[in-house]
């Protein structure tokens, strides 16, 4: 048997996935990954500063630079891909617990994906939030202000320094999106790791987490990932078309 058909037997007899998705499952939609071999920090290093708080905080530059790339990003174009789909089926199959994601583009819930069971561990670029008040807005409205000319538009409400929605490194999880992920995780049969590296902590360990509780994991990346070793079954190959054939009737 091979991986293929691992894979579809062990989701065919599930009764509870979670499934744990990264920028590969995107990456058909045309919204380039971070870390991969085209990924956007390995092309352009210093634009990981971006995705930094402390230099979003501290420097205007990084910051209008951050609003320029957010008026040019192609996830304002994409459209969910057949892997999106996939999961979708997944789920009006009746055997999609929780969907854990790594991203922020929410292609997930414009494919079809129920809200609710959707995690979004690393936020979303949809909405924008004040880093001093809290207060959140559709992120539309301040792309709106800087199309004006506003390079570095602040929150109306309390002058603060709005940023999207969005978990940049030095910012803290959301504990409870992270509690509700592994409490998914220690309860699944199958773990449906879908266009992640595995290497991004600590969401790669619901991984392991989940394979001590007792479940299958399945893996399913265009690239080998960190946790290939604790797999069930590793499939190679471009997510929207690998993903729906995995989630097919048998």
């Amino acid at each position: 048997m091979d991986a293929d058909d691992r894979a579809r037997a062990l989701l065919a007899r599930a009764e509870r996935v979670v499934a744990l998705t990264g920028a590969g499952i995107s990456t058909d939609s045309g919204i380039p990954d971070f870390r991969g071999p085209n990924g956007v920090w390995t092309k352009d290093p210093a634009a990981e500063k971006v995705s930094t708080l402390s230099h979003y905080v501290t420097d205007p530059e990084v910051r209008r630079a951050a609003w320029r790339t957010r008026l040019d990003s192609p996830a304002w174009r994409a459209e969910p891909n057949a892997g999106h789909h996939a999961l979708v089926a997944l789920e009006r199959q009746g055997r999609l617990h929780t969907l854990v994601t790594q991203n922020i583009d929410e292609l997930h819930q414009r494919a079809g994906s129920d809200p609710a069971l959707v995690v979004e561990v690393h936020g979303t670029m949809r909405q924008v939030a004040c880093l001093s008040c809290g207060e959140r807005a559709p992120m539309e409205r301040a792309l709106e202000r800087v199309r004006a000319g506003e390079p570095d538009p602040p929150c109306r409400s309390c002058g603060g320094i709005l940023k999207s929605a969005t978990i940049s490194f030095g910012q803290s999880l959301v504990a409870e999106d992270i509690e509700r992920a592994f409490v998914a995780a220690e309860r699944c049969d199958v773990l449906l790791a879908v266009g992640t590296s595995l290497t991004v902590y600590p969401v790669a360990e619901l991984v392991p987490t989940a394979k001590r509780a007792g479940a299958a994991v399945v893996i399913v990346n265009a690239e080998p990932t960190a946790l290939d070793h604790l797999a069930d079954a590793v499939v190679a190959g471009s997510i929207s078309e690998v993903l729906p054939r995995l989630v097919a009737p048998v």
